[in-house]
């Protein structure tokens, strides 16, 4: 860890060709140069170790320490229902960590048991001994969540916390998303819009939901579950089969998929009724974009960015044990792309 400490604004020029002054303007966000070089230069002056005296002013203030003397060990643990973000919650904890020389390790959860023998799996391979865990969402059933929860460690909720929760959590705004979706669509013209996503499994789905009946209500619009959400999530087709029989009754002018995996089986099935994206409008929640389909219209959700600032509020939490927790919820903006066209109504 030594050599991280003589690493200066020289190191960080040479590494990119750059001069001394361009690297120091740039980390003190000062104009005069382009946003990718700008990022390009925080980036790597994060991956050699430096750091502004602003930033160490800050790391003393919260009683973290710049250069830590030991490695510590963390663990993300998360279902099968998570490892659709996981590379992007890695990454972000990784290039955060990678900064101090921790490492964080992954562990799947088993499939649904006694809460009894969930602890036992817990004890069999010792999350308690590890210096934190990052509870990734999507995690049932609730006594899994709950068990983590209450291990006496320091802990991570990526996700929004339940009522009378003790710990920190870290979560990109889902919220905020479906705000952004709806109004983005509504300054197209767009009006009757159906919602595609579950609105009762998860916190982040019920959420998104409320948000959705909430922005459509701004434009007099009442949202009711049987005629503007197809929220079955049975195996197999048969929301597929509910979304088609709501599609012709509502005859929407655009659809927003709430969930991920829903978004390409929605398009393809709107490419067989409708020629998208000419006649109908299609917003999906995507965690990146999907190489098979266009570039679907979407709010970016911080997923990455989320991991990094949850190693952040890991290393504050293990250095500031008795303050106060805190919910924090990272916003994105509307990311345009090709699915979005005029209503046709």
């Amino acid at each position: 860890m030594a050599r991280k400490k003589s690493i200066t604004l020289l190191h960080i020029a040479q590494e990119l060709g750059l001069t001394i002054q361009t690297v120091s303007k740039a980390l003190r966000g000062h104009p005069g140069m382009s946003e990718e070089t700008r990022g390009l230069v925080i980036q790597t002056a994060a991956a050699l170790g430096y750091r502004t005296k602003e930033q160490l002013r800050q790391l003393e203030q919260e009683r973290i320490a710049p250069f830590p003397l030991y490695t510590r060990r963390f663990i993300l643990v998360q279902s099968e229902r998570s490892l659709g973000f996981l590379r992007l919650l890695l990454q972000g904890l990784n290039e955060r960590f990678a900064e101090y020389g921790h490492r964080i390790d992954t562990l799947l959860l088993p499939e649904p048991t006694s809460p009894e023998q969930f602890r036992h799996w817990l004890e069999l391979h010792n999350v308690g001994y590890a210096d934190g865990i990052f509870i990734a969402p999507r995690i049932v059933p609730g006594f899994m969540e709950q068990s983590l929860l209450e291990l006496q460690l320091p802990r991570i909720l990526l996700n929004y916390p339940p009522p009378e929760t003790k710990v920190d959590s870290v979560v990109w705004d889902v919220y905020e998303a479906m705000y952004i979706a709806v109004r983005t669509l509504v300054r197209a013209g767009h009006r009757r819009i159906l919602y595609v996503g579950d609105i009762h499994l998860q916190r982040g789905f019920i959420l998104r939901w409320q948000a959705f009946q909430e922005a459509m209500k701004e434009i007099g619009v009442h949202v009711k579950e049987e005629e503007h959400a197809v929220a079955r999530r049975d195996a197999g087709q048969p929301w597929l089969d509910d979304f088609a029989v709501k599609y012709e009754i509502y005859k929407p002018t655009a659809v927003i998929c709430g969930i991920d995996e829903e978004v390409a089986p929605v398009y393809y099935r709107l490419q067989t009724w409708t020629k998208v994206p000419e006649n109908c409008s299609l917003v999906g929640f995507l965690n990146e974009p999907i190489d098979h389909l266009p570039l679907v219209d979407r709010p970016a959700l911080l997923i990455r960015e989320t991991g990094y600032r949850a190693a952040d509020r890991m290393l504050w939490r293990i250095a500031n044990p008795q303050q106060p927790y805190e919910h924090i919820r990272l916003k994105g903006d509307f990311v345009g792309g090709e699915t979005i066209g005029k209503s046709f109504s």
